[in-house]
């Protein structure tokens, strides 16, 4: 009975930490397989941006129904923040050059600084960049959110 008891004791950190193993590389693999998965919310966003672009549309324009389109397909606790849906479609262009040939062009204008003299003419608000009914921005304070934690 003794080495029931033991041996129990014994296995039992052993199957803990077999089972973390299978767990963290269940997690990688599901990882990997979301960022090459075009049919996600991430690679529809990205399919979305850059049918726009490539037809001529502007960032804004592009950006703004991309968005949309991946804050409503996404399954989260969580809304997805302006960023995260950046990095998603710059992983889904770079990870499927061939379903999205010319995007990569368009992909820093995810990225480029929004500067303050823009005009209305031309406006081209990164993903950071929150409008509210009003036509202020969320929070009322007139910064970004990466403005206001830096």
């Amino acid at each position: 009975m003794a080495t029931r008891h033991s041996l129990s004791h014994r296995l039992g950190p052993i199957v803990l930490a077999a089972a973390a193993v299978l767990m963290a590389g269940a997690g990688t693999a599901q990882s990997a397989r979301a960022g090459n998965d075009i049919e996600g919310p991430g690679g529809k966003g990205a399919q979305v941006y850059c049918f726009m672009r490539n037809n001529g549309n502007v960032h804004e324009v592009s950006w703004t129904a991309a968005y949309a389109l991946i804050k409503r397909q996404s399954s989260g606790l969580f809304k997805t923040s302006p960023e995260h849906a950046a990095v998603m479609i710059t992983e889904s262009v770079v990870q499927n050059p061939g379903t999205f040939p010319d995007c990569g062009r368009f992909l820093g204008d995810l990225y480029a600084p929004r500067t303050s003299g823009s005009t209305a003419a031309s406006p081209e608000p990164g993903p950071t960049s929150i409008s509210v009914v009003g036509g202020g921005k969320a929070g009322g304070s007139g910064m970004t959110r990466s403005e206001r934690y830096n």
